[in-house]
């Protein structure tokens, strides 16, 4: 009986040194998974980096570019599209005036009073409508018909005190978010649809034509007066508001910027006269790239799954649109190292899973145990019971995409400074860097809209932070980036005062 005790006791001795050593064995290969899943972020950290002497490096190129893009067609990604905009509002326009905003499955109608004095918005009427299905697939003349009865149907409900203060033609703006190949102010071809429109017999025709076609066919008595798109619109409102602005910067679910340039630096437009001496230049940043930009290999497979591969590169690294599915991109990649995120999850490798207003939610989470991160990884991506450090974890990874987009937006802000001058450097002209100007920073003033910087805090004080970095305290204190709300309504309005009939053509190619 001794000796079977004694080897049972040794049985049982050498069971639980089996099971402490498995023990340890799964402790010691957590500890590997987790140290994976780490080095992934430490990787994403290093290869996001922003530091400030890069961030300038971008700067220049985006100054470089924008030059080359003035000085021949295709001579850059940015494409530096002509606006024959040459006038903003200036806060004298007065009466009331329309505008009309066609960008998606939606669109509006506006009227806006103005009192004749900067800033005097006195009154405005907006009145939003869906557009049926069918018409986005139909004919032109079907689709534009509706919008003119539409159109007429606000006008004859004139109201709230926004009177009409002569019989004289009313005057429409028109934000028309869609690729559309300039003429004037007031005219553009349709290069392509998006969205979802498809009506072949508008390609190639002039959009404010055809409008106008359908607004006759109401017997209405209304002009297209400016033919916009809302980057354009945003740096019109911005300029009725403070004649200091220079710019105008969308950064939402796209991104986009536009600027006033000095005609004779229009190299590519030969003879382009304008009594102001400038024009609206539409940039289309999106498609910006450099060597400079800090790439990793999730920008490169989201770059490489789009639905337009090697365009847009910019614009897939700061824009609404694309953040959430970079995040969701790592957070794969991460769950592939480690189960601390629990069960494998098919909604994880499903492209655009996580949108970016979701990812802001996480990354502001400010609850101890971060529940908002724990509820949206539950219901979003159907990864329930992730334990905190992991959650730390993905605050983390959004914080990281987060900053290098606000970053490099900022950058592009101060390229856009950096060519016209008003960066503190004197800037790039025709080619040169001039030297000519004064010492003293002028005052400058850039509009920005789009939720990204409008609702999303953290990513509007990385901006921020980023600009005074780049520009230094001095310079930048007469820096002012102030946010704008709906350049694309009120914005198409104003441009309609500001080429209104009673002002006579003012661009001229000689």
């Amino acid at each position: 009986m001794g000796r079977l005790a004694v080897g049972i006791s040794a049985g049982f001795a050498v069971a639980a040194c089996i099971v402490a050593a498995a023990m340890v064995g799964k402790r010691v290969k957590r500890r590997r998974k987790w140290k994976k899943m780490v080095k992934v972020l430490e990787e994403l950290e290093e290869s996001c980096g922003t530091p400030v002497g890069r961030l300038k490096q971008v700067v220049d190129a985006m100054a470089v570019e924008m030059h080359a893009g003035l000085a021949s067609e295709g001579g850059s990604k940015l494409k530096m599209l002509l606006t024959y905009v040459d006038k903003l509002p200036n806060g004298r326009e007065k009466g009331t005036y329309y505008a009309l905003h066609l960008g998606g499955t939606n669109f509006r109608v506006l009227r806006v009073h103005l009192g004749g004095q900067r800033s005097a918005i006195l009154g405005q009427d907006i009145e939003r409508q869906p557009i049926p299905q069918h018409l986005m697939t139909s004919t032109s003349e079907d689709l534009l018909d509706f919008v003119a009865s539409s159109l007429k149907d606000f006008i004859e409900k004139e109201g709230n005190g926004l009177e009409q203060p002569s019989p004289r033609r009313r005057e429409l703006g028109f934000t028309f978010s869609f690729p559309v190949k300039q003429t004037s102010a007031s005219s553009g071809i349709l290069i392509k649809w998006t969205k979802g429109f498809s009506i072949e017999d508008m390609i190639g025709r002039d959009v404010s034509e055809c409008l106008q076609q359908a607004i006759a066919r109401k017997g209405q008595d209304v002009r297209v007066a400016a033919l916009i798109n809302d980057t354009v619109g945003t740096l019109a409102l911005g300029h009725y508001n403070d004649e200091d602005t220079v710019a105008a910067v969308v950064i939402g679910t796209g991104t986009n910027a536009c600027y006033l340039e000095r005609a004779d630096a229009i190299i590519k437009c030969q003879g382009l006269l304008t009594t102001s001496g400038g024009m609206v230049v539409n940039m289309e940043w999106g498609n910006f790239w450099s060597s400079h930009l800090p790439r990793t290999s999730y920008d490169i497979d989201l770059d490489v799954a789009s639905p337009n591969p090697n365009d847009q590169g910019f614009e897939k690294m700061i824009s609404g649109l694309y953040l959430g599915d970079i995040v969701r991109r790592v957070l794969l990649r991460m769950s592939q190292e480690s189960d601390d995120f629990g069960p494998a999850s098919s909604k994880l490798a499903v492209p655009f899973a996580l949108r970016t207003p979701l990812m802001a939610a996480m990354h502001e989470d400010d609850s101890p145990d971060l529940s908002e991160v724990a509820r949206i990884l539950g219901e979003v991506l159907e990864l329930p019971d992730v334990p905190v450090k992991v959650r730390k974890l993905v605050v983390k990874v959004c914080d990281v995409i987060t900053r290098r987009a606000a970053r490099l937006a900022a950058a592009g802000i101060v390229g856009i400074l950096k060519k016209i001058g008003r960066d503190g450097s004197g800037g790039i002209a025709g080619g040169k860097f001039r030297s000519d100007r004064p010492s003293r920073m002028r005052r400058t003033v850039v509009a920005i809209e789009g939720g990204l910087y409008t609702s999303y805090t953290l990513f509007r004080e990385y901006l921020n932070e980023a600009m005074k970095e780049i520009l230094g305290e001095e310079i930048s204190s007469n820096v002012i980036l102030r946010v704008m709300e709906d350049g694309s309504g009120i914005g198409a309005a104003l441009l309609a005062a500001a080429n209104s009939a009673s002002e006579v053509d003012r661009v001229q190619l000689h």
